[in-house]
């Protein structure tokens, strides 16, 4: 027994002593270099314009080499016989952070290198403002979202400052509040809203849970839950579907009717990322858009996520309240009148955007 069983164990070493010197011969083959690599271009700290061609060369000491290959994305979008630079065109890349990587092979050696690179639409084209009209606004009014149909505002507001979340249905040119809804400020915060027919839509903060609401009576028909989305900010609708934001730099697409999530874009300008998107309306194909503390509206293209407008408010409003946000936008499709007012602010503004 004992020497079957030395014989077995003698065969069972060989065979990994073969199987070790298969594995270290292979290696040997191919030596992977790591830290010693890197980008001359493009350069990380830059963000690159979508379209603008992208330069790719590396730090390499060696002018012995078989060839460089790389990739963005781990997809092979160049190579060469050398470390001479190469152009790249950027048109059909995704905004954002992507990522790049170059491997150069040397004999039986491969060297590597990564990095990141951030792509960028153009630069929007810039609004300044003229104030066509001003109209009372309740000043108990956190408002959180704002939308103009047949002669008057409707409007959802917060807990925020003392008040209650609400929504209400308001006189524009008196600013007279005609019917209105509370909701149990100790469980809802009220966030954004908009017109589906005769349904209103209605968003909570961090419920994970909106409204849809009888238009005529406030009457609440039903929730519905979010999914992907974790916070409920701004609310619109283009007319074939709602699009909502939750203080990210998301716009997210919900069937109309069920409001279940469909899709989601990343909303981006010349600098990157536009974060704290908050109260949406939707004008002429476009989403205007709060950015949360800013007195910046973003005109953004639905399709592409791409901040094609900016206009700056910044000086409109001038109160002790200083710390009042701007937020709330209502648009007249009829009347071609822009609307725009704050949080607790007693004044309602029509205005005109005036090109840059």
């Amino acid at each position: 027994m004992r020497s079957g069983m030395n014989k077995r164990l003698f065969y069972m070493k060989k065979t990994t002593y073969i199987l070790l010197g298969l594995i270290l011969g292979l290696s040997s083959c191919k030596t992977k270099k790591s830290g010693k690599l890197e980008f001359a271009q493009p350069d990380a700290s830059k963000s690159i314009q979508q379209g603008d061609p992208i330069q790719f060369q590396l730090k390499f000491s060696s002018s012995d080499l078989d060839s460089v290959v790389y990739y963005i994305d781990n997809q092979v979008v160049a190579s060469g016989k050398d470390t001479a630079a190469v152009q790249v065109d950027s048109k059909q890349l995704a905004l954002g952070t992507r990522s790049i990587s170059a491997k150069v092979y040397q004999g039986t050696q491969i060297d590597s290198a990564s990095a990141y690179i951030s792509i960028v639409p153009p630069a929007p084209k810039e609004y300044s403002f003229e104030i066509v009209n001003k109209f009372p606004h309740d000043t108990t009014a956190f408002t959180q979202g704002l939308q103009y149909e047949n002669g008057f505002l409707y409007e959802s507001t917060g807990s925020g400052g003392g008040t209650k979340t609400s929504i209400r249905r308001v006189d524009l040119k008196t600013g007279k509040v005609l019917q209105r809804k509370d909701f149990d400020s100790e469980k809802y915060f009220g966030e954004g809203m908009t017109i589906v027919g005769d349904k209103i839509v209605m968003l909570t903060w961090q419920n994970m849970e909106g409204f849809v609401l009888n238009k005529s009576t406030f009457e609440l028909e039903k929730t519905f839950p979010y999914t992907n989305s974790k916070e409920g900010w701004g609310i619109t609708y283009d007319g074939k579907r709602l699009i909502k934001s939750d203080g990210t730099n998301k716009l997210y697409f919900l069937d109309a009717h069920t409001q279940q999530e469909l899709s989601s874009i990343d909303v981006y300008d010349e600098n990157g990322q536009v974060n704290a998107l908050n109260e949406l309306e939707y004008i002429d194909g476009k989403v205007y858009a709060n950015v949360y503390e800013k007195d910046i509206i973003a005109i953004i293209n639905p399709e592409t996520g791409v901040v094609e407008g900016r206009i700056n408010l910044v000086g409109i409003y001038q109160h002790a309240q200083y710390d009042n946000e701007l937020n709330g936008i209502a648009y007249d499709h009829v009347g071609k009148r822009l609307f725009v007012t704050g949080k607790l602010w007693n004044t309602l503004f029509e205005i005109k955007m005036i090109a840059r």
